[in-house]
């Protein structure tokens, strides 16, 4: 058993020193090698000395990647690691998208200012009979003329955009969840990915300790080109998975430096995956999600505001009183005379029919909308908590058996090695298992912060996506003056 130490201390030694141990020449006999596997060309065995010259085992492969593109993943340029709070903090002070959603509440107020403005008075110069007798005219003066609105038309037109302030108000909460939801699971996808990297290290390092193992079997006879050729296409596996890893995790912190508006591309990150969430039930989320949703909040907003329209052009029809009035001057009578005039509309032909009628289908296709919204939340709840209970069950039960089986195993047969009981390659085998096992566990603690995210935010991600405003498409909306 020393001597096995002894001999794996020398291993280690020359990977560490040259990166892999150069085979040395060891003389097999004809019964202890195969001649066929043992034969590399004529030039290597000459006919007639097969089974009695050493035949150099296959070279270990370089990594054929370019450089550029092999780069490892940068270290951060950030002494201080952000942590969640930070990083949400950074979002609400730097994400646009929250900006845009009070800016839709802002131009809703704006509008409905205009709206419930008094219209202006207008000042005209009137002129009559132009050039009777050649003069300026029989009558010359000015009128200031002055509309009076009737039916509260500029109060319900107040409220109804009032009431669309409303609308935008519950969406941009809605944009608030969007984004630190988005900055949560982009934070819990870059933790994993950042230590999916170091265990995948960890399985090159296990496939460079196989590839060492494998030649030192092949220079004592105990193995074959076959074996050697699989271990350094597995080598070669191992070290691809490193940089798919390090590509990923590059990925994720660029997401997440996005989202959070920072201008840094490599940054240090702390926290942890680990959940102190209990465990979700889908009838109180989904309650919860009918109580509390912004989506579903905005959608009952934009009803009362759709029956706010409707009751304003019913009035639409309702004709105004136009007054005007002003003094002048009778060139023929040579007299300062005063003219009066009031003018009415009278709704013959046009109602407003129309408008009523756009008005009232807006109002059944908004009734409509909410149960298409009550009906989707529940749909998509229902295809976030599978994956939720998923993730859950998966954790859980690596967490409890799967993980400390794996590293008991491993710890097992690293023992039985050490006792002459177990070879080598079992126990890379059991260390491989084991890292696969811990990285399937980082995979699932993943799944399930992000599900819990999902549901305890109202289902909304998409923090970078424009936010939407308060008027669906199709909705009445433009007319010469707000209404």
């Amino acid at each position: 058993m020393v001597a096995r130490i002894l001999l794996l201390l020398i291993a280690s030694a020359c990977l560490s020193a040259e990166g892999y141990a150069q085979p040395r020449p060891f003389p097999v006999s004809q019964e202890d090698h195969d001649p066929e596997e043992g034969r590399l060309d004529s030039e290597v065995a000459p006919p007639g000395r097969v089974g009695r010259a050493f035949v150099e085992p296959p070279p270990v492969p370089d990594l054929t990647t370019p450089e550029w593109a092999a780069s490892p993943l940068a270290a951060s340029t950030v002494e201080q690691p952000y942590t969640l709070d930070v990083l949400l903090h950074l979002a609400g002070r730097n994400n646009p998208t929250l900006r845009e959603a009070r800016l839709h509440i802002n131009g809703q107020l704006a509008r409905a200012q205009q709206a419930g403005l008094y219209p202006n008075p207008t000042l005209a110069y009137v002129g009559e009979q132009i050039g009777l007798n050649d003069t300026a005219g029989e009558w010359q003066g000015a009128e200031l003329q002055q509309r009076f609105v009737t039916a509260h038309k500029l109060e319900l037109s107040r409220n109804k955009y009032l009431q669309r302030a409303k609308v935008a108000e519950h969406l941009a909460v809605a944009q608030q969840f969007r984004v630190c939801n988005d900055v949560r699971i982009h934070f819990a996808r870059a933790l994993a990915a950042l230590q999916i990297v170091e265990l995948c290290r960890e399985l090159l390092k296990s496939a460079e300790d196989h590839v060492l193992t494998v030649r030192e079997m092949y220079n004592l006879g105990q193995t074959n080109r076959a074996d050697a050729h699989q271990a350094n296409a597995m080598l070669q596996r191992r070290r691809l998975e490193v940089l798919a890893a390090e590509n990923e995790a590059r990925q994720r912190l660029l997401e997440l430096t996005a989202m959070v508006g920072l201008d840094a591309f490599n940054i240090s990150l702390e926290g942890s995956l680990e959940s102190e969430r209990s465990v979700i039930e889908f009838e109180s989320a989904y309650a919860q999600l009918l109580a509390s949703s912004p989506e579903l909040l905005a959608a009952y907003a934009k009803l009362r505001e759709d029956s706010m329209t409707l009751a304003r052009e019913n009035v639409e029809w309702v004709p105004d009183i136009v007054v005007s009035a002003g003094p002048g001057y009778n060139v023929v009578d040579r007299q300062t005379t005063v003219a009066a005039r009031v003018s009415v509309e009278i709704p013959l032909f046009d109602r407003n029919q129309g408008t009523i009628n756009q008005a009232e289908a807006d109002y059944g296709r908004q009734r409509c909308e909410i149960r298409r919204t009550e009906l989707d939340l529940r749909r998509r709840l229902a295809e976030e908590y599978g994956r939720y209970l998923t993730a859950y069950q998966h954790a859980a039960e690596y967490e409890a058996v799967v993980i400390p089986s794996k590293r008991e195993a491993y710890l097992v047969t690293l023992e039985s090695y050490a006792r002459n009981r177990a070879e080598w390659p079992d126990v890379l085998a059991a260390q491989v298992e084991y890292t696969d096992a811990r990285m399937q566990y980082i995979e699932h603690q993943r799944d399930r912060r992000i599900s819990e995210v999902l549901i305890d935010g109202f289902l909304l991600h998409g923090g970078l996506e424009a936010p939407p405003g308060p008027l669906p498409q199709g909705h009445i909306d433009s007319v010469p003056k707000p209404r």
